[in-house]
């Protein structure tokens, strides 16, 4: 059975795939493939630039044609190195393989035995694991954020002047405004985001236990780590990790998936909220005249973007939640527990693109429904109460909050009872024609 659409056990690449295809590019087995590729050319290309003495030889033009291999990576090249890793039994070691096969080619086969010097695999997978996930976050992920925070700033712009009942535990509370809801949300996402960009990219590059020892042994007055460092950085624009095992201990790696759970919560917590409000009527959505609402009820608009959000992310932090837990624990030196963690690192990146993209979608369907905000809050006279009682603490009015506790607490109040609340009070006229222009409407504070 071919994996297609169909067949896919994972609906990543099957029914999702359309939408989460570009991630490829970063997370699937050939983006690996080609990453731990370039690790390998930038190393040895690096070597010679450093150069080392048998290395000298070179002629920098080489570099161009071994830089092609990566370039042209191809479906067959990468079906060649999983034909070779199943007589090795090991996917970098494949890796080098192929690479000395293309030296015979490029007549570089004297150097050959330069590819992966004094290296581990994992000096090969935690420069190319961090690198793709760079690469993803700038080149993705970050403009992805970009219009979705876009789109919650041009709705908060848009329904800055629309005054909206609160609740505060299901109950009405103070009035607030549309426009400063999706502030709210915003704000919190703008700031974790901020948080997650800041989070530096660190790679492992330091020999079989992390101490450079093949290195050292073999060139013991060249200062490896000053190397590792510059060719991290220069090469991949990664941090060095300065002291580890035999990989990298993935605490930072932790920390963006811990504050990509954070993102996404935040997220969660809009698509509840937003979904509340439809059903609060406070939202009406855009009919598409081709969709179905209900497979029996026909006149169903559902909001099925939010809900698509909320499984995708439930799915996608419960991931990131058990990544953050486990990969910064591997037993002494090193155990291979973590690779399977971070062949799946793309899924939840997946489950929260998708997620991404039906908020989107969500957001531009939605349709302020201004005739139920107002009559919600016609029907709500009682949370001016606030209003008035902080007025009289003003006045020095004896109780205010208990005389209105007793007028308002757990009662139906109407325009006319508050009017009337007010005229009996012993305050001015002055006072009273104050009062009486707070309405549900303009009590809305600083927004």
């Amino acid at each position: 059975m071919n994996v297609n659409r169909l067949t896919a056990i994972s609906p990543i690449d099957g029914r999702y795939y359309a939408q989460v295809h570009e991630l490829s590019n970063y997370f699937s087995e050939f983006a690996l493939i080609r990453a731990r590729i370039i690790v390998e050319i930038e190393y040895f290309i690096a070597l010679c630039k450093f150069p080392l003495p048998q290395l000298q030889r070179i002629n920098p033009a080489a570099f161009e044609e071994l830089r092609s291999i990566p370039e042209n990576f191809s479906e067959d090249d990468a079906q060649h190195i999983i034909q070779i890793e199943r007589t090795t039994n090991h996917d970098v070691k494949a890796v080098e393989y192929f690479l000395k096969e293309k030296f015979d080619t490029f007549n570089l086969s004297e150097y050959k035995e330069f590819i992966h010097f004094g290296l581990t695999s994992q000096d090969v997978n935690n420069t190319a694991i961090p690198y793709l996930l760079k690469e993803f976050h700038w080149k993705i992920w970050y403009d992805e954020m970009e219009t979705t925070q876009r789109l919650l700033q041009n709705c908060a712009k848009e329904w800055k002047n629309i005054p909206m009942l609160a609740h505060t535990h299901g109950q009405p509370a103070t009035p607030t405004t549309m426009g400063k809801e999706w502030l709210v949300f915003s704000e919190r996402i703008g700031n974790q985001f901020d948080l997650l960009s800041n989070t530096p990219f660190y790679g492992k590059f330091s020999g079989a236990t992390g101490n450079f020892n093949a290195h050292h042994v073999a060139y013991p007055e060249i200062d490896w780590v000053t190397f590792g460092n510059r060719f991290l950085d220069e090469y991949f624009g990664l941090k060095r990790l300065q002291t580890t095992t035999q990989i990298e201990h993935y605490d930072m790696l932790a920390a963006y998936f811990d504050t990509m759970k954070r993102i996404n919560t935040i997220l969660l917590d809009f698509a509840r909220d937003i979904w509340l409000y439809i059903s609060m009527h406070y939202f009406t959505l855009k009919v598409k005249e081709s969709e179905t609402g209900s497979s029996v009820m026909p006149h169903k608009v559902n909001p099925i973007d939010f809900e698509n959000a909320e499984g995708n992310i439930c799915v996608a932090n419960a991931l990131f939640e058990a990544f953050s837990a486990k990969l910064p624990v591997s037993r002494l030196q090193r155990d291979l527990s973590d690779s399977t963690f971070l062949r799946n690192i793309g899924v939840p990146f997946a489950h929260s693109f998708v997620a991404l993209k039906s908020l989107q979608r969500g957001i531009q369907k939605l349709e302020v429904n201004r005739e139920k905000l107002n009559e919600d809050l016609e029907n709500n006279w009682a949370v001016v109460s606030e209003a008035i009682q902080t007025i009289l603490r003003r006045e020095s009015y004896p109780q205010p909050y208990e005389a209105l506790k007793t007028a308002t607490r757990g009662k139906r109040i109407t325009k006319e009872a508050i009017f009337d609340f007010i005229d009996n009070l012993d305050v001015s006229n002055e006072i009273i024609n104050e009062l009486k222009q707070i309405t549900p409407q303009n009590y809305v504070g600083v927004h």
